[in-house]
Parts: C-alpha cells; structure tokens; sequence
C-alpha cells in the first residue's frame, strides 16, 4: 500500500466566518479542541469549510493558517479541488508549499466531465504535485461519478493515494477494492457507512460528526482496527440518530447550527446556504442533548 496521509477520523472541519471574514481565532480553539480530543487528521477547505464561498485570498489563508497552527501534531489535508484544473493546480502547489500533508480533489463541478476526462484531469494534477492526492467522489454534489474502472487507472497514479467516497454505493466501493487492491486506499465520505467501509479495506472517514464528536469518530475506527467490532459497530449504530440530524438540510447547514449550539463561535453560513427550519433546529438539538454533548 502507498504511504497514506492519514488512518483513522480526519475532522473536515467547519469554517468559522464573522463580518470581517474568517475567524482565525475561532478556527484555532476549534483546531486545537479537534486534536485534544484524539481527531487523527485535519481536513480544512472541504464542503463542509464552505470553501466553495472563499474566495481566493481566504482560501488560501485558510489553508496556511491551519498548517501553522496544527504544527505537525496531526496531518492537515486540503481541500483543493475545482471545476478548472490549472485552478486546482495552483491551489494544490500552494498547499503543498506551505506544508500541507495531502491535498483533497472533489470531481470537477458544473462543466463535469467524461470518465476519460477524469482520469485527464486527475493525471494532470498528481503531475504537478508533490504531495498524495485524494480523489473526492460525491455524485450528489457534483453531478460526475467515478466509476471503480476510472479508480483503476488513477490508482496507478504513484501520488494518488487514496479516494473519499461519498456515493453512498457500497457496491462500487467493493469492485474498486477489486480492482484496485492496496493501490489506492478508501476513506469513507459518508459518516453513516464508516464501518461498513472499513470492512470492505477502507482506512477511516472524513467525517462531519467528527466535529461535534471528534473522540469518539476516532474510537469507532480506532476499535475497528483494534479488533474490538461489536463496539465499533455499536458506536456505529448508536450515533445514527446525530448523524441523521447533521444531514436534515444540506451539510454544513446542520453541522454549523450543531457547533453554535455547543458554544462555538462559527458565525453565520455564507449564501446561498441559509439558516434551517425551526423543526430541524430541535432534531439538531434533541440528537446532542441523546448523546450528552448539549
């Protein structure tokens, strides 16, 4: 297997924003409140940063930031994947520059692309990089799925190292692992399928819940390595109720409502994401107040 950047729950991290812009200061506490409480990775820059809302500058000092305040206590991943592959090039070299461990690739968005496309585009980018590579699949979002054949050919990528799925189609991550074997590594990208990832050779999460639950998305996958399955799973099980919460609208809608909740000072969500309905804010609030963190 290829040397991976990370094993276990990396937290993809929310972004908190105020009028000014990001809130740095904010975004420390949350970072070092993430690594104290055992989060074996730093995801910054991801969907659930809203990244998709920064623009240039702020991505780029998100990025930075994070690198210089985790200070080589756990892998920092970043999210720098676009639609526009010299964009996602720059981005990329820019991370890698100031010291990031991995760089995160959603599929390019909007404009799309074929499979021989991504595997172009992907190509390209791992050319132009020093560091590994996750390949970001999330259909939902993006409108372009990878097919386990695609996975093949991008596994044979030396810098692309590992994929975060989030098709939610445990069917096309077994013929990947078929296909690819310990060529290319699985992070689960769906919080509700860790364990049944980890049991078909995936290496961890990068996880939404891991933000309001950091130590115990660690424990889920840290006793599934262990051996300890039946708690693994329990875990698993036991949370699907927050889970569902963190996802009643379109994440990081719930997940920011969750951290304010819990006393985090995340600002508001940038447009087009807005606040959710009344009812959800109770189901958000009920399935903290279940697990003891509210």
């Amino acid at each position: 297997m290829k040397q991976l950047p990370f094993k276990g729950a990396c937290v993809a991290i929310v972004t908190p924003f105020d009028e000014t812009g990001i809130n740095f200061a904010e975004l420390g506490r949350i970072i070092d409140n993430q690594i104290a409480n055992q989060t074996d990775a730093i995801c910054i820059t991801g969907t659930t940063g809203e990244a998709a809302t920064m623009n240039d500058e702020e991505h780029r000092a998100a990025i930075k930031f994070a690198v210089e305040h985790v200070n080589g206590r756990v892998p920092v991943i970043a999210g720098t994947g676009s639609n526009d592959t010299a964009y996602a090039i720059d981005l990329s070299k820019f991370a890698a520059e100031v010291g990031a461990n991995a760089v995160l690739l959603v599929t390019p968005y909007y404009n799309k692309c074929t499979q021989v496309g991504l595997v172009a585009h992907y190509t390209k980018i791992a050319d132009a990089i020093n560091v590994p590579a996750i390949v970001y699949n999330v259909p939902g979002r993006t409108g372009v799925n990878i097919k386990p054949e695609t996975y093949a050919k991008l596994s044979k990528h030396p810098r692309i190292v590992a994929a975060k799925e989030a098709n939610g189609d445990l069917t096309s991550v077994l013929r990947t692992r078929k296909l690819c074997g310990d060529d290319l590594a699985i992070y689960s990208g769906n919080d509700d399928q860790i364990i049944p990832i980890l049991s078909l050779g995936g290496q961890g999460v990068i996880s939404v819940l891991s933000n309001v639950a950091p130590r115990d998305t660690h424990l889920i996958c840290q006793n599934y390595f262990d051996g300890k399955i039946d708690e693994a799973s329990r875990m698993q099980i036991d949370y699907c109720d927050l889970i569902d919460a963190l996802f009643c609208e379109v994440n990081p809608i719930p997940v920011k409502v969750a951290m304010r909740l819990l006393g985090w000072n995340v600002g508001k969500l940038r447009m087009p994401l807005c606040e959710p309905e009344p009812a959800h804010v109770e189901e958000i609030k009920i399935a903290l107040k279940a697990h003891g963190l509210l």
